[in-house]
């Protein structure tokens, strides 16, 4: 079952609703929860739940990144979700164009990498993150390179973030001198003319938590 939910200024789409899973797919642009101020209000919750009155954020999603987003309907769903992603049992999966060639020669057998850089706030530049060697948190990514475009210098990647901090992914790969395509916070100032964040999660695989069901759902990139 899809649903597109209307609005005027960006679509919606829920592709999955039952008693205690909604799996929405986001655009890129808008928020997962209410921000600030009167103008930073429209967001996935609060659409939600203008449908499903009980639905509940479980995770978020950067406003500029699109794709995959689960909400839960009830505190019990919400907890047990909850606690898959502490527990890292929920498999994540996006899609990155960076700038530059990155260099795959060292993965292993199953093209895989990793990024293992602990991730501070930077309390000066709030919202911003940074690498913080001493006093940041563990945070882990995995990376592997789809294609190479050697003559626009850039690299698409699958991403597989295996803690989840705030904004781990735009942190690790600018860490790398590899920011992502489009990133206003962690890019160059260039970045502000590319029309969007080129980061969108893909792929969403978790086990229902009231059936017990695999249950895995996939987003088209849209760049």
């Amino acid at each position: 079952m899809e649903q597109t939910v209307p609005d005027d200024r960006m679509a919606l789409r829920v592709l999955h609703a039952d008693e205690a899973v909604l799996v929405i797919d986001k655009p890129s642009g808008l928020l997962s929860v209410p921000g600030r101020g009167e103008d930073r209000q429209d967001c996935v919750s609060r659409r939600i739940q203008r449908l499903w009155a009980d639905a509940r954020v479980v995770h978020r999603l950067d406003m500029d990144t699109s794709g995959l987003m689960i909400m839960a309907r009830g505190p019990s769903a919400q907890r047990r979700l909850s606690d898959a992603f502490a527990a890292q049992s929920i498999e994540k999966r996006y899609v990155a164009v960076v700038h530059g060639a990155m260099d795959a020669s060292l993965a292993a057998a199953s093209g895989w990498q990793e990024i293992d850089l602990p991730i501070a706030a930077d309390w000066l530049r709030r919202p911003l993150r940074v690498i913080d060697r001493q006093g940041g948190k563990p945070s882990l990514t995995r990376w592997r390179c789809l294609a190479t475009d050697t003559a626009a210098q850039r690299t698409r990647l699958e991403l597989s973030p295996q803690t989840g901090r705030t904004h781990q992914l735009r942190v690790h790969l600018q860490a790398m001198g590899h920011p992502i395509v489009g990133d206003r916070l962690y890019g160059s100032n260039a970045d502000g003319a590319e029309g969007r964040l080129h980061l969108h999660a893909s792929r969403l695989q978790f086990t229902h938590p009231m059936s017990g069901h695999e249950l895995t759902f996939g987003s088209p990139v849209p760049f």
